[in-house]
């Protein structure tokens, strides 16, 4: 599986963001998908995760009523919208394949997209 991450940049706090990742294979409708980042000198956590139907979704609290995950199906694509974006979310962004039933065990990762934003 291959997943395609893209959308990230440098904006200032306050500022706005959309991140995108596109899977390479029709399985992507059959499973979770999740955002995760990881800032310098910290471990990788959880942001926010859709369920394959998208009727459930989740968010870390950092980033709640801020963020919002959602999914595309017919495009293999699931989306981060950032608003009001601040200076602790730089970080490198990775979207993630979950496995089933959970919303912190991935199946496959893909490749990082840098969000810096500026104070």
């Amino acid at each position: 599986v291959q997943l395609q991450a893209s959308g990230g940049g440098l904006v200032q706090a306050g500022d706005s963001l959309r991140l995108s990742c596109a899977a390479s294979i029709r399985t992507f409708v059959s499973a979770g998908m999740a955002w995760f980042r990881q800032a310098p000198g910290k471990e990788r956590e959880f942001v926010a995760g859709v369920s394959r139907d998208t009727v459930s979704t989740r968010y870390t609290d950092s980033v709640k009523d801020r963020f919002t995950i959602s999914r595309d199906n017919a495009k293999n694509t699931v989306y981060l919208q950032m608003i009001n974006l601040k200076p602790e979310d730089t970080a490198v962004h990775y979207c993630a394949i979950l496995q089933y039933a959970s919303w912190s065990r991935v199946a496959s990762w893909g490749q990082g997209t840098e969000v810096t934003v500026s104070s």
